[in-house]
């Protein structure tokens, strides 16, 4: 099993979770087109993200993991 280090600070997590509900929300109430599934699932992978407080584009690119205070 891959062990994921945070990589997110708590007010981005706090973002990218409001952000993501938002998108899914405004994705859902648009209507039924092939971009409302695309934004509900660009939407749950934000909250997701935001909910674990580890994102792989991050990691991926160099990010460094938040340090304990």
């Amino acid at each position: 099993m891959m062990y994921l280090k945070r990589n997110l600070p708590g007010w981005e997590r706090a973002i990218r979770g409001g952000m993501g509900v938002g998108l899914a929300v405004l994705s859902y109430t648009y209507g039924a087109t092939p971009w409302t599934w695309i934004g509900i699932a660009a939407g749950a992978m934000m909250i997701g993200t935001g909910f674990i407080g580890f994102c792989p584009m991050c990691a991926m690119v160099g990010r460094k993991s938040i340090e304990k205070q």
